[in-house]
């Protein structure tokens, strides 16, 4: 076995077999997870090692690469709820409408997204001021040719919800968005609106393509604490938070 001999800076370490560098590099990663994984509301980043191993280690990752290419930032503080969907409907090459800073070329874009089927449901100003419910999400979506499936949390329970994602999540060409509140996985502020990108079962975590950019990257939430999360009342519905399941008619 070669040995090899390690450089920092200016300093010459001693040297080390290389199969003991390659096992403790990767003994030291997968310690990391399982320590994060087991800290209940600590969400994982997806920019961290840990983060890059979970995705590489998922088998329910379809929708993972379809969402990450339309990744957007949210317009305003309150538009979670209409990047999530410009992604979602994007991602599944649904015709799109006119975009005039686009030229010739169609796609869904925040500015654009709001036809008039979907003004009737809730107009743009109105949720650009307090945001969307879950039922609106629902609706707001099926004024395009996708259904929407919504899943209210006092309806709903932690397998049924893990179950259908992770089926969504194995199969090509549907979504699965979550309303969540912040602080109950451990960050700030108030309800909140994402698509799920990915599940990850040895950890039991789903993966949320965060759309508020610049305040968090994408993170991988346990489900628990996700599904804790979406059992909570959004106060201008009445209702408790949720899931939505979108697919082609």
């Amino acid at each position: 076995m070669k040995s090899i001999r390690l450089w920092i800076g200016s300093k010459n370490l001693p040297v080390m077999p290389l199969q003991f560098v390659i096992l403790a590099l990767c003994t030291a990663c997968r310690g990391g997870i399982a320590e994060m994984g087991s800290q209940p509301g600590t969400p994982i980043a997806l920019t961290t090692p840990e983060g890059e191993q979970l995705l590489v280690e998922s088998k329910a990752r379809k929708d993972y690469w379809p969402l990450i290419v339309q990744f957007v930032t949210q317009d305003n503080l309150a538009y979670c709820g209409v990047a999530s969907s410009v992604m979602v409907l994007n991602a599944m090459s649904i015709t799109a409408p006119a975009a005039p800073e686009f030229g010739k070329f169609r796609m869904f874009t925040q500015k654009n997204f709001f036809s008039d089927a979907a003004r009737k449901v809730v107009p743009s100003e109105t949720v650009s001021r307090q945001g969307m419910t879950l039922d609106q999400l629902g609706q707001l979506l099926e004024t395009y040719p996708v259904k929407a499936k919504v899943y209210h949390a006092e309806n709903s329970s932690l397998e049924e919800f893990r179950s259908l994602a992770v089926k969504n999540l194995q199969e090509p060409v549907n979504f699965v968005m979550v309303n969540y509140l912040r602080s109950a996985i451990g960050q700030k502020t108030g309800g909140h609106i994402s698509p799920v990108a990915a599940y990850n079962e040895q950890t039991d975590r789903f993966l949320i393509l965060d759309v508020s950019r610049y305040k968090y990257p994408p993170v991988w939430v346990r489900a628990a604490d996700l599904w804790k999360a979406m059992d909570t009342v959004d106060s201008g519905s009445g209702k408790k938070r949720g899931f939505v399941l979108v697919s082609r008619p």
